[in-house]
């Protein structure tokens, strides 16, 4: 039996995208091994989305064929959109995979063994189909992400994914809710919709009937799903009647990560954002008014190119009026390609470091405080896994806010909801209690 390792770089689209490539391979008899073992085939989705993505999918294409030499090494995924064939004149790489082409992957295998020229990168500018790919189980046992979407049309001058993942694509609601009956089938609970840009699900569709409401509402009917979550969202998508309606879908957590960026104007407008400050105002003031205390988090870039210290200053007061559950602080990396990458008044690496330090820090009082508005209430918790703290056997698992609640016992939980009377802080991001009976 010949063995295949596999190594995801990047997004949760690529994570989904590794695993049903994985099952692919698994289907065609290859025996899966970790990374850091002699394998015959190594797979590397790689990820694009900075020169620092681009460095490290170079370094473990390398690292591959170093393990093994005469092993095959396939580089997949939106770096090799982005160097195309040219990448071929890199010996650690034997074979390119582009996007929309991974479910090709048995019949690119098997012409290599046969012709040793195998690559398949195809041009996504007016690509218009989605790629099918499918899981039936994921290595998380007991939330599944599902890929429901794919492509950009939004053009961030910051950001190559329009021109690695091109034109967005839906995936057929069909397609989808077999997806899911199959996971549920196999005892997971909890699905989150994912793709690279969810808010234009159905764009693309002639019909215009389905839409990413559509997609929720038809999953809520699926039993033994118990929770749907969203990935990534921006603002302008929580109109008034989306909100009012996700807020009638039980089964939705009320957890939205909502794409900021920047809370100056100025800023977003440089970056090509779709929105401004006072839309996000009003879009988190909306989500709170239909929903009780949800968890909003989002993302920033601090030191984007021309970011004055009064445009820093803008986004720390915004972020201060939101008081997000979390934000995940990134430092302006420049990116080939992009619009951005030629802008003036590139912001110095020590100024984004000093940024990006003050963000954080604000980042873990607001995190403090929204986590400890739990403290004293009963709290449902899907139970993820044991984890060992202080000499100490903890079952650990997520609220619908995804607020991470631990629970001080050995025995496994694993899959199961447990209602929680939470005590204390087990640590910085994790509440303590006992499970009660409700």
């Amino acid at each position: 039996m010949k063995k295949a390792a596999l190594h995801n770089l990047g997004c949760k689209v690529n994570s989904y995208e590794t695993e049903a490539m994985q099952e692919i391979l698994e289907q065609c008899g290859y025996e899966i091994v970790p990374f850091s073992e002699k394998a015959d085939v190594y797979l590397i989705n790689t990820c694009s989305v900075t020169n620092m993505a681009d460095r490290k999918s170079r370094q473990m294409l390398h690292r591959a064929k170093k393990q093994n030499p005469e092993a095959i090494v396939v580089a997949a995924g939106c770096y090799v959109q982005a160097a195309g064939e040219a990448l071929l004149q890199d010996e650690a790489v034997d074979i390119l995979i582009g996007n929309n082409e991974k479910v090709n992957l048995p019949e690119i295998l098997k012409a290599w063994e046969e012709e040793h020229a195998a690559s398949r990168i195809h041009d996504l500018t007016h690509e218009k189909m989605y790629e099918e790919l499918s899981l039936s189980r994921t290595s998380e046992h007991t939330r599944a992400y599902v890929k429901i979407q794919d492509g950009c049309n939004q053009f961030c001058s910051y950001c190559i994914i329009p021109y690695t993942r091109g034109r967005v694509r839906s995936r057929r609601l069909s397609d989808i809710l077999e997806e899911v009956n199959r996971l549920a089938q196999n005892g997971y609970q909890e699905v989150v919709l994912t793709g690279i840009h969810l808010d234009s699900y159905g764009v693309d569709f002639e019909s215009g009937d389905e839409n990413l409401l559509t997609v929720i509402k038809e999953i809520a009917k699926i039993e033994g799903i118990k929770r749907i979550r969203l990935g990534s969202l921006e603002p302008r998508i929580m109109t008034e009647e989306f909100v009012n309606v996700l807020s009638k879908v039980e089964k939705l957590c009320p957890h939205f990560h909502l794409s900021l960026q920047s809370g100056c104007d100025e800023t977003l407008r440089r970056m090509n954002r779709k929105y401004d400050t006072q839309e996000f105002r009003e879009c988190c003031e909306r989500l709170r008014r239909y929903f009780d205390d949800p968890a909003l988090t989002t993302d920033v870039i601090v030191g984007f190119a021309g970011e004055t210290e009064e445009e820093f200053e803008q986004t720390v007061a915004f972020l201060k009026e939101i008081r997000f559950y979390e934000t995940h602080v990134f430092k302006y990396s420049r990116r080939k390609g992009t619009r951005a990458d030629r802008m003036p008044n590139q912001v110095p690496e020590t100024v984004k470091t000093k940024r990006s330090d003050i963000l954080l820090r604000l980042t873990e009082e607001n995190s403090r405080i929204y986590r400890e508005k739990w403290m004293g209430q009963t709290v449902e918790v899907l139970m993820e896994e044991s984890v060992e703290q202080d000499g100490r056997v903890y079952q650990t698992g997520h609220t619908r806010e995804y607020v991470k609640v631990a629970v001080d016992t050995e025995q496994s939980m694993t899959n199961q909801f447990v209602w929680v009377a939470v005590e204390q802080l087990l640590n910085a991001d994790t509440l303590c209690g006992k499970p009660v009976r409700k």
